[in-house]
């Protein structure tokens, strides 16, 4: 991801990163009606208060702001290692993992839904995902600042870093014979999906532990990526509980 600060706007992800100690920010700028939402911290920039038009010209064209926006630095950097020991004490540690991605709105939706279903961590290639951007927060809704995005340079030796701290591997493949309802889904388990054309790269479906599908009828040949991440985080997550 690049170091340099970049814009992010409207009401969730901006809260989210204002709370989120982690998070460096640059310039807090906003309506003085949208700045009463937040709490007045330590070791935050003096909030900016500004109309609504003033807003938008700061930000890219399009951006939905809702009268609120923040400048801010990436967050410390983040590796698949850490997760052995982060997920020690959870056996039923859940992590997502995107093969190829390239649209930040898909990329935040993904983040939201694994924030909604307790994912410890978003695992994306380091040379084929686009930065974080506003457009990716804004769709994520405040789950960028909850969900650690771990960048990485190759997504089949990753798995087998996720295997030896105990992650079962599940690739998600149309093609699959398996049906994602009818697996045993508990135990530290790393949901993989892969792009929504080519679906998972012939090396990481082959590291996968096993592949499963989603089933559905023949109306549609795919999903979009982050409705098939919602669909089967749920699943996960309903089997888990059942």
């Amino acid at each position: 991801m690049a170091g340099d600060a970049t814009w992010i706007w409207g009401t969730h992800p901006v809260q989210a990163a204002w709370t989120n100690p982690d998070r460096r920010l640059l310039r807090l700028i906003g309506t003085s009606e949208a700045l009463k939402t937040l709490t007045s911290l330590p070791d935050r920039p003096h909030p900016e208060s500004l109309t609504r038009g003033e807003i938008t010209q700061v930000l890219p064209e399009g951006a939905l702001h809702q009268g609120l926006a923040a400048l801010i630095r990436p967050l410390p950097e983040r590796f698949v290692e850490d997760l052995a020991g982060d997920c020690a004490d959870d056996s039923q540690a859940l992590v997502v993992v995107l093969d190829r991605a390239n649209d930040p709105h898909n990329i935040g939706a993904v983040l939201r839904s694994a924030a909604a279903f307790g994912a410890r961590a978003l695992i994306l290639p380091r040379h084929h995902a686009p930065d974080v951007t506003g457009v990716m927060a804004k769709a994520a809704c405040g789950a960028l600042e909850r969900v650690p995005l771990i960048q990485v340079p190759n997504i089949s030796r990753a798995l087998g870093t996720l295997k030896e701290s105990g992650f079962w591997c599940v690739g998600l493949d149309g093609r699959a014979d398996s049906d994602l309802p009818t697996l045993d889904l508990n135990g530290r388990t790393a949901l993989v999906m892969g792009s929504e054309g080519d679906g998972l790269r012939r090396l990481t479906r082959e590291t996968c532990d096993l592949l499963a599908r989603i089933p559905m009828t023949s109306a549609v040949e795919s999903l979009n990526l982050s409705n098939a991440a919602a669909i089967a985080l749920y699943e996960i997550a309903r089997r888990r509980t059942a």
